[in-house]
């Protein structure tokens, strides 16, 4: 990324590496990192042929390292082989459940993963800018009915305790060795490509799909904001480009958010209503160790960055209940899918 002639910011020919390039948001920011020109390195554990980043070509227009995030010799070869100047470290183990059932695993990667990463890029000198990717999660519960980024963390749970260690340590190494890292906090995300079922959005889509009762963990009240995946893509690149310009934003954290909240069961009905479904739902109501109101203020990000969601909530679930009637095309998902 470098200063272009008007006094504005590309990213063309700059090089940048990205963890976590499989997962929903990491296909949206690589495919707006290549339309902006950037070169682009991706660090890819595992091979997941139906990930977005596999399915729509991108993966032949990038340079692929294979390796884990936990794994520090790994990441220096290939950070310096790259010669990369921005980072996006999106690589985490995301699912709640998942967090609860195997908090060591999601430890490790959430939380060893990111020291690794930033001790990776301390010892390179051609690191320019870094933005790790947080969650609005590691505020943990709180009373406020907006979240905002000078409130202190309280998380208590193992996934929300992994984003706020992240958000420390990137904090840490902001402070104590001045390397250029910002924090992004988005809400609840959602887009075509996501394939962790245990996810509202495509878990209520491929219901339908199906013909099957879309299924709620929880009692239907918990209340979330939800923005679409590439708004969170462009809220990381705009992160990027003003923390190259404002080195004093080194350590801040930005929340990302459409600001507006909507139950479970409401998000559920509108999804049903846009797939013209009159399916109703199992309530389960056995969801544990997950937070019950959690919405979070973006006035920060809007002020600071000029950034604003583009995409709005219908238009975004319209776009996403499409992706997933491509995916699955005439043939209706089995059983097993995801």
């Amino acid at each position: 990324m470098a200063l272009s002639v008007d006094g504005h910011w590309t990213w063309r020919d700059g090089s940048v590496f990205v963890t976590g390039a499989t997962g929903l948001v990491g296909s949206a920011l690589v495919r707006q990192l290549l339309e902006g020109g950037a070169r682009v390195t991706c660090l890819v554990r595992d091979w997941v042929p139906d990930a977005e980043l596999f399915r729509n070509g991108d993966a032949d227009r990038v340079s692929i390292v294979w390796g884990d995030v936990t794994d520090r010799s790994c990441l220096a070869r290939a950070l310096g082989d790259a010669e990369a100047s921005t980072v996006f470290h999106l690589a985490a183990q995301t699912i709640v459940g998942i967090a609860n059932r195997h908090p060591l695993s999601t430890f490790e990667t959430n939380i060893g993963g990111t020291w690794r990463l930033l001790e990776a890029c301390r010892e390179l000198s051609t690191i320019r800018q870094i933005v790790l990717a947080s969650s609005d999660k590691a505020y943990g519960s709180q009373d406020s009915v907006a979240l905002r980024e000078d409130m202190a963390l309280s998380a208590r749970h193992p996934y929300d305790v992994s984003k706020a260690c992240g958000d420390f340590i990137a904090r840490a190494y902001a402070t104590t060795y001045d390397l250029p890292v910002a924090i992004a906090r988005c809400c609840n995300l959602f887009g075509g490509g996501d394939l962790n079922f245990s996810r509202l959005v495509p878990s209520v889509i491929r219901s339908v799909l199906k013909g099957d009762r879309p299924v709620i963990r929880s009692d239907g009240t918990y209340v979330r904001d939800y923005m679409y995946v590439t708004d969170a893509a462009r809220g990381y690149l705009a992160l990027a480009e003003r923390l190259a310009m404002r080195p004093q934003l080194r350590g801040e954290a930005f929340n990302f958010s459409t600001e507006r909240r909507l139950s479970v069961i409401d998000l559920m009905k509108l999804v049903l209503g846009l797939m013209g479904s009159g399916l109703e739902p199992v309530v389960l109501n056995e969801v544990k160790n997950e937070i019950h109101h959690e919405t979070v203020s973006a006035t920060k990000s809007r002020e600071l960055l000029g950034w604003a969601p583009r995409v709005s909530l219908e238009q975004g679930l319209i776009e996403t209940i499409g992706w997933y009637r491509g995916f699955y095309g005439e043939a209706q998902p089995n059983d097993t899918a995801g």
